[in-house]
């Protein structure tokens, strides 16, 4: 994907907290061999101050078109919402870019993602989909090429990691008012990520790692007594059993995401650049 001798180009949609870590990664060469040559964001402060505090400027776009339009962008990432996944993956990869997707819940989505795989098919175009805020997704994947019978998703926030949800507004729960570990829900991944669209990306990961976003078992649990984000994976099947635990740092710039998440991505991109592949 990359010539020799030469950086990865980057284009990055969002200039949010996710987008504004990776951004700094990317500027400090912790991303391997890559650099950012172009930020967008709807906001476009966030795109002036993101640059601001860059020692590499990056250019500023007015729209997505300026992305998909430069010729030394390789690679965009995505690190806005899910609506921007709908809005510009497909644009991306029809304008010839490989693309980066941080909020995988989009993907949940059969049709979007049928669409999605129907037009990468028998092109060079890549999508990458970071592991995200948890482990065991290479053992999830190497199982599921033969039979899983049930995936099983637990994850534990603090209050402050669920403020704002979709399901929490529908339902008027306080959160103030949880004084001890409580389950708010418990349904698939396909559900969790539409209600919870900032808060259980990993489910969708999950989810397209295993057995589907409709299959994939997801408990969500309200607990004021931690200052971690937790997420428990629970598999089984021909392969044997799979349980992992992560326990994770809340994200200093935002406390609906895991700091894991960020150094997966990150990661991510350092992998790409490389030749050596360490993992499955």
């Amino acid at each position: 994907m990359k010539e020799k001798g030469k950086r990865l180009g980057l284009g990055l949609v969002g200039c949010g907290a996710i987008g504004t870590v990776l951004a700094h990664a990317i500027d400090e060469g912790k991303a391997g061999e890559s650099r950012l040559v172009y930020v967008y964001d709807l906001i476009v402060g966030k795109s002036e101050k993101l640059v601001s505090e860059l020692s590499h400027k990056p250019k500023i776009a007015k729209d997505f078109q300026g992305l998909i339009e430069c010729e030394d962008i390789r690679l965009i990432i995505e690190a806005a919402s899910q609506d921007a996944v709908r809005q510009y993956s497909l644009k991306a990869l029809k304008a010839g870019k490989d693309l980066m997707i941080m909020s995988v819940g989009a993907l949940v989505d059969s049709k979007l993602t049928k669409e999605i795989r129907s037009f990468i098919k028998g092109t060079e175009r890549k999508v990458y989909i970071p592991s995200g805020a948890i482990a065991g997704l290479d053992g999830l994947k190497a199982a599921a090429i033969n039979k899983i019978d049930e995936v099983l998703l637990k994850t534990r926030k603090p209050p402050n990691g669920l403020k704002g949800a979709p399901y929490i507004e529908e339902k008027r729960i306080d959160l103030s008012a949880i004084k001890e570990p409580t389950t708010i829900y418990e349904g698939n991944a396909k559900e969790a990520c539409r209600l919870f669209p900032e808060n259980v990306n990993v489910a969708a990961a999950l989810s397209l790692a295993g057995i589907g976003p409709e299959k994939t078992k997801v408990q969500i649990m309200v607990d004021p007594t931690i200052q971690k984000n937790i997420h428990e994976i629970h598999a089984k099947g021909e392969f044997g059993k799979l349980t992992v635990y992560n326990e994770n740092v809340v994200s200093s710039r935002n406390p609906k995401t895991s700091a894991l998440a960020v150094l997966s991505a990150i990661t991510t991109l350092k992998k790409i650049t490389e030749n050596l592949q360490i993992g499955t």
